[in-house]
């Protein structure tokens, strides 16, 4: 299958490229230099455009899009938020219909549930937050929904939403370095004790979801796709930390605490206005301070998703990625 990857310089992209290289064809959106090295590195071709101006001319001969580009940064304005997660991602729909793409797999993400709750046993029915006070998550949410109402299976056009929740494994430059670094900053502390539990999912069960998505699944429908049963956040983050070769401190904060501390520096932040981002933002420490407890009954029974690699898999993975 020949398929077109936004995002394949980052993290879920280019992990999907290498998992599936030799099964199928991939051409990656490309915005600079820079990006083609690492979209040749994930097996892929570089194609120069972007999310503001992408047209049918640049996905000409894919058979399906696998579309993981988004504006994740932790703080920025509301504008960037919306441009890239929303308009970004209508302008892919718009010019996947004109290219004749077949199927659309659209990576999406618990958050665009998220205005700062807990979530347990939380399945595809819940609603998207599209109200929600936290930019990524509601952009996440109307992307989400545009993705799901571009639908139109009978005129050969199929779209897709798999929602992983906290991806991690070998090659995150996210999640890993930010806690080393605030760890060895004397910055890091549990919020809460870290007791919240939290689903998961693995960067090799995640590609091998993306995989089965472009076949499989109910066109219109969200999939999550999860490693298995919850985890206390506290019990991961330790055992990630130590593949890494790192440990962290056993110092807590008060969940309300931290979310007080992250409201009054959103709004120095917004008002003075500072330079640079807040130390701490409202959605992280909400996000991070939640149970996020969430169900992948339906991936397993639609899709026939069963995860092929443990958690004990993954750590290994990671601490030998770290070593090399």
């Amino acid at each position: 299958m020949n398929i077109f990857i936004t995002g394949a310089s980052g993290f879920v992209g280019g992990a999907f490229a290498k998992e599936a290289e030799g099964r199928h064809t991939f051409t990656a959106m490309s915005r600079s230099e820079k990006s083609d090295v690492k979209i040749v590195a994930a097996g892929a071709t570089p194609v120069r455009c972007t999310l503001d101006n992408v047209t049918a001319a640049h996905l000409k001969g894919a058979d399906a899009i696998v579309h993981c580009a988004a504006y994740v940064e932790e703080w920025g304005p509301w504008s960037d938020y919306w441009r890239i997660n929303v308009d970004g991602t209508k302008r892919m729909l718009a010019a996947a219909k004109e290219a004749g793409v077949r199927r659309f797999v659209h990576i999406g993400t618990e958050a665009a549930l998220f205005y700062g709750q807990d979530m347990r046993n939380v399945d595809e029915t819940y609603p998207l937050a599209l109200n929600s006070p936290f930019p990524y998550s509601r952009t996440k949410a109307h992307a989400e929904k545009a993705v799901r109402e571009a639908n139109d299976a009978a005129k050969g056009f199929e779209t897709i939403v798999v929602r992983p929740r906290f991806v991690w494994g070998p090659d995150d430059e996210t999640i890993l370095p930010a806690v080393k670094s605030m760890a060895e900053q004397g910055r890091f502390a549990w919020i809460g004790g870290g007791r919240n539990k939290t689903s998961t999912t693995y960067i090799g069960n995640l590609s091998y979801a993306i995989d089965l998505a472009l076949t499989k699944g109910q066109s219109g429908e969200a999939y999550f796709v999860l490693d298995g049963p919850p985890v206390v956040f506290r019990d991961l983050l330790t055992r990630m930390a130590a593949a890494a070769g790192f440990t962290l401190p056993d110092r807590n904060v008060p969940a309300w605490l931290i979310r007080a501390i992250a409201y009054v520096s959103e709004k120095a932040w917004r008002i003075l206005p500072l330079s640079g981002r807040p130390p701490l933002t409202r959605f992280t420490a909400g996000i991070m301070s939640c149970d996020c407890i969430l169900v992948d009954a339906k991936a397993r029974r639609d899709m026939g998703y069963q995860p092929p690699f443990s958690m004990d898999q993954g750590m290994e993975a990671l601490g030998a990625s770290v070593r090399k």
